[in-house]
């Protein structure tokens, strides 16, 4: 019976039916409170709930069952993470990373949890002691890579990168994560390689998209527009055709945060509190800077990155799941952002700066470099009205582009369509204008191009809007030594540059349809010539 319905459960979970899957294993526990298999079902169908309190609960039986399991601590750990007890869940992987000195992929397993916690130099540190144990590996070569790479350690990653290719040539992947690794020169590229690789797949294979956009990027580099733009063109397309997304539903959403958090709402606003004074939030659309801001404003002696983190995310979901009946089915996105705006604000700042607290902190104030945050600007706004917010913008053709040719590991569907890229752009810039009206002088805006160009006086600007003082470190952003998990974490390595500012022009006939989308929808896009 018991063997039948665990069964069932575990059926439930992978046809997607997750509300089943928790009502079999409460059945299984009822039956047998001590099934530790039973009470990690149960978190797995919590999880995929988005009931994240609920799974951890679940976890902590299943640890005082079987506190020795290191697959139920793990799992725990993930649990702590999403509940916003970050301390916690670095304080049990510490034990863990000392227990698993001789396991290379237990230590793999760590750490990508350190990652998950923003504890970038713990998981390279453990990333490079499973490496010095299985130098030979696949997936702890490619984790030591990573691991070096926020930690700005590029020289290593690119020998690492080189070692995993050597071993593992069809790891097509890496191929891309090599190529955004430095500027590639006549004298040192990987053009010849990635030519024969390619060549050798079948018109079908996945595999292609990696290693067109890695081959897009070092033809870019060499000021070969042409082959870039085809190589873009084509790894691009055959991305879009592996993706289930249709740009509608995040035009939607959009249109709801709009409609949820109109002016009435917002001007409800506790103007007078300080509650989350200590907070910088940096945010817009990916690769529109915010990482290049993020580093200028962190080099200052008062002020800690925490660099992308899922806390407000997590803290919103926890907060509107909070209010349901336990057996209800997860609000659809659009219902999110409604019920949302109805949310007790006061009490979702504290629990968000509660999240925060979590991290290994050493500086007064903190950064949250979540792009995606602008999604969230009401509630910011609503919730910390002492937080400083920072929206980077970008050209519209400038920011499209550099979204157009970033092969993205999760997340950004739409930028591998220029159609589906203008949809969602206008959609973005629509939520923008309306912050603007809602929230006028809440958060400073300032472009990109201001930034490379003038890169003072920006740096002025930004330290002035978070009422720090100037100090001359914050212009040698390009020194600091923190670690940066993005897209960019390579290129914030370097002094500031123009070489991106107006790319998109050398790609003028390829981004024709982008620009006419753009400008349909009333945006002053100019020739490109």
């Amino acid at each position: 019976m018991a063997s039948a319905l665990f069964g069932e459960a575990q059926r439930l979970i992978e046809t997607g039916r997750f509300a089943d899957a928790a009502r079999a294993a409460h059945t299984l526990l009822a039956q047998d409170p001590g099934l530790m298999e039973a009470w990690m079902l149960l978190a797995l169908a919590q999880q995929r709930r988005q009931r994240f309190a609920a799974m951890l609960a679940a976890l902590r039986e299943a640890a005082r069952l079987q506190p020795a399991n290191v697959a139920v601590l793990l799992k725990l750990c993930e649990a702590q993470l999403y509940c916003g007890l970050g301390g916690e869940a670095r304080a049990r992987l510490a034990t863990l990373e000392r227990d698993a000195q001789h396991d290379p992929r237990l230590l793999a397993a760590i750490a990508n949890l350190y990652m998950a916690a923003g504890a970038q130099e713990d998981r390279l540190r453990c990333s490079l002691r499973a490496l010095a144990l299985a130098p030979a590996e696949r997936h702890v070569l490619a984790n030591a890579a990573a691991a070096e790479t926020a930690c700005g350690l590029i020289a290593e990653t690119e020998r690492h990168l080189d070692e995993l290719l050597a071993r593992y040539p069809t790891d097509h992947g890496a191929y891309y994560r090599r190529s955004t690794l430095r500027r590639q020169t006549l004298e040192r590229n990987h053009v010849r390689e990635m030519t024969r690789r390619l060549a050798a797949l079948a018109v079908d294979s996945a595999d292609i998209v990696p290693l067109c956009f890695a081959l897009a990027k070092e033809y870019e580099d060499l000021g070969d527009f042409l082959q870039a733009g085809a190589f873009l063109q084509r790894g691009a397309a055959r991305r879009r055709q592996k993706l289930s997304y249709d740009v509608a539903n995040d035009q939607r959403a959009l249109q709801a945060i709009v409609q949820s958090f109109d002016a009435q709402r917002l001007a409800a606003a506790d103007r007078g509190s300080e509650r989350g004074a200590e907070a910088i939030f940096i945010m817009g659309l990916p690769r529109s800077g915010t990482t290049l801001v993020d580093r200028i404003v962190s080099s200052h002696s008062n002020v800690q990155s925490l660099g992308e983190i899922n806390d407000l995310a997590y803290a919103i979901i926890g907060a509107v799941q909070a209010g349901l009946a336990a057996d209800a089915a997860p609000p659809d996105r659009l219902e999110l952002i409604r019920q949302a705006a109805q949310l007790d604000v006061a009490a979702l700042g504290d629990d968000y700066l509660r999240r925060v607290d979590g991290y290994a902190r050493t500086r007064p104030r903190f950064i949250d470099k979540t792009p995606w945050n602008f999604l969230y600007l009401g509630l910011i706004a609503h919730a910390l009205p002492g937080a400083r917010i920072i929206h980077v913008r970008r050209d519209p053709m400038d920011s499209c582009f550099a979204l157009f040719k970033t092969l993205f590991r999760d997340g950004s569907p739409y930028s591998y369509d220029l159609q589906d890229l203008a949809r969602y752009y206008l959609a973005y810039h629509q939520l923008m204008e309306h912050w603007r009206r809602v929230l006028p002088g809440r958060f400073l805006e300032i472009d990109y191009e201001h930034v490379v160009q003038s890169q003072e006086a920006a740096t002025r600007e930004l330290l002035t809007w978070c009422e720090l003082p100037f100090e001359a470190q914050c212009l040698e952003f390009h020194r600091n030594t923190a670690p940066a998990a993005t897209a960019s974490a390579a290129q914030v390595r370097e002094p500031v540059h123009t070489r991106s500012v107006a790319n998109w022009k050398n790609y003028a006939n390829l981004l024709e349809p982008l620009a006419a989308a753009l400008r349909a929808g009333g945006l002053a896009i100019d020739s490109g010539g």
